[in-house]
């Protein structure tokens, strides 16, 4: 099938790629032309698993192409994607301004019959609001074109992506007639081969079942977060009862990971969205509340143990930080816990010394040069006359490192592990302060006076 695909971001580049790997000749377009211009040389701008290799694969059999003109994306495909940006507004409420561009460039150049499916996270009654911008612009032109609009939401992972689109839990399609539905089975038909689950409902549960799945995976995330808390009290191993948990088959161990806050620019987007709907809506939101409220708090733990370590003086201390990115393997920061952690040690004084295996560019993007950030070329060299150690993010070079590098190049021998990387009793043995988050009978200890 022909499929043209607006957004070369992280939704429209992977769906693209992925999309010409399943067999499909597919026009990718965006406003971008520094961006398309690499792409088109087989060069991704962003980091993601797989991803170049198969862009590389299909630009070479000619099954995909880059373009900044829109009338080339209209005219390709009788399947048009919008995988454009939906951030957050000031409100909380999605942006539709960029959905709502390419939805005119639809209206303004149609031609011929086409289905048009939204990807990217979009407001609830989207797909009705299209319909309705779509006839009205084609009444104008006096256009007797056919269309259809379909909701088909993502649910990448950022890192896992490809893997994630190849290999999907379900394929989910909102659809208000059954020539849509027949036409996206074909789209997706390798997948339903594999046994994947093709899932077709009417567009508006489409649309809300993105939303319902986000914020129920962020709320497992603030769940095991604020159970932590309490094992802290009870000397309790987090990860011991997680395990417990886990195991209960009508609760599944996955997202159930202590550690110092999830970001990302999908759960933090999707609960500020429905919590701006509730507001507007009068529709109590009390749990939505309650796991932004608890992410928000637990972003600051590892500042709050270093703080303590230090007696409430930061003042000068050095602080070295292993993890910027929200996740492993993305280069991702977007409301990444390291964000306020660092920014709360600058504010108390404290210098913060940086390592991440992708994300430094993006760190210095957004900070710029500043005398209270170092950003280092590898995490040894982030150590170097720094006083304690914070692990923010689980990348796998930190699972294993040189502990006695670690002892030696620290002022003080101190890990605090956002991310339960290590053994505790096995670090203390080797003579660290180790403080993770609720590791059992591990008592706080301060520096002596």
């Amino acid at each position: 099938m022909k499929v043209s695909v607006y957004g070369a971001g992280y939704v429209g580049l992977v769906s693209a790629v992925c999309l010409a790997e399943l067999g499909h000749s597919v026009c990718c377009c965006d406003v971008n032309e520094e961006k398309i211009a690499k792409l088109m040389q087989g060069i991704t701008p962003i980091h993601e698993q797989q991803l170049e290799p198969l862009l590389q694969k299909n630009l070479k059999i000619k099954r995909i192409f880059f373009t900044t003109r829109s009338d080339e994306a209209v005219k390709h495909g009788v399947i048009q994607i919008i995988a454009v940006g939906t951030p957050s507004a000031d409100s909380g409420q999605v942006d539709m301004r960029y959905v709502d561009s390419v939805v005119e460039t639809l209206g303004e150049q149609l031609t011929n019959y086409a289905i048009i499916v939204t990807k990217s996270t979009v407001a609830v009654g989207t797909a009705d609001r299209i319909s309705t911008q779509i006839e009205n612009q084609l009444q104008k032109r006096k256009a007797n074109i056919e269309f259809d609009v379909v909701s088909n939401p993502e649910f990448l992972k950022e890192g896992t992506a490809v893997i994630d689109f190849l290999d999907p839990d379900r394929v989910v399609v909102g659809v208000n007639n059954s020539r849509a539905a027949n036409l996206m089975k074909e789209l997706y038909a390798p997948l339903i081969k594999k046994g994947r689950p093709f899932v077709v409902m009417d567009r508006r549960s489409a649309e809300f079942s993105k939303y319902v799945s986000n914020a129920f995976l962020a709320t497992k995330i603030s769940f095991i977060n604020e159970m932590s808390h309490f094992a802290e009290y009870f000397e309790a191993d987090i990860e011991a009862v997680k395990i417990a948990l886990g195991l209960d088959s009508r609760i599944n161990g996955k997202f159930l990971n202590p550690g110092c806050g999830f970001g990302g620019s999908c759960f933090p987007k999707d609960l500020l969205a429905l919590q701006s709907i509730s507001r507007t809506a009068a529709i109590p939101a009390s749990m939505v509340n309650a796991v932004l409220e608890v992410n928000e708090r637990q972003k600051l733990i590892l500042y709050e143990k270093i703080r303590r370590y230090f007696n409430g003086n930061l003042q000068g201390k050095i602080i070295a930080v292993w993890g910027l990115a929200f996740k492993p393997h993305t280069d991702d920061v977007r409301s990444a816990s390291s964000l306020k952690l660092i920014e709360s040690f600058w504010k108390a004084g404290a210098i913060v010394q940086a390592y991440d295996p992708l994300a430094m560019e993006n760190i210095r993007a957004l900070y710029g040069e500043l005398s209270q950030l170092k950003l280092c070329e590898n995490a040894y060299a982030a150590l170097n006359n720094a006083d304690v150690l914070a692990i923010v993010t689980e990348w796998d070079e930190f699972k294993n490192p040189n502990f006695a590098l670690i002892k030696d190049s620290l002022r003080y021998p101190a890990i605090f592990d956002g991310r339960n990387l290590y053994q505790p009793h096995q670090l203390q043995e080797w003579g660290f302060d180790y403080f993770a988050i609720a590791r059992g009978g591990i008592q706080f200890q301060t520096l002596p006076t």
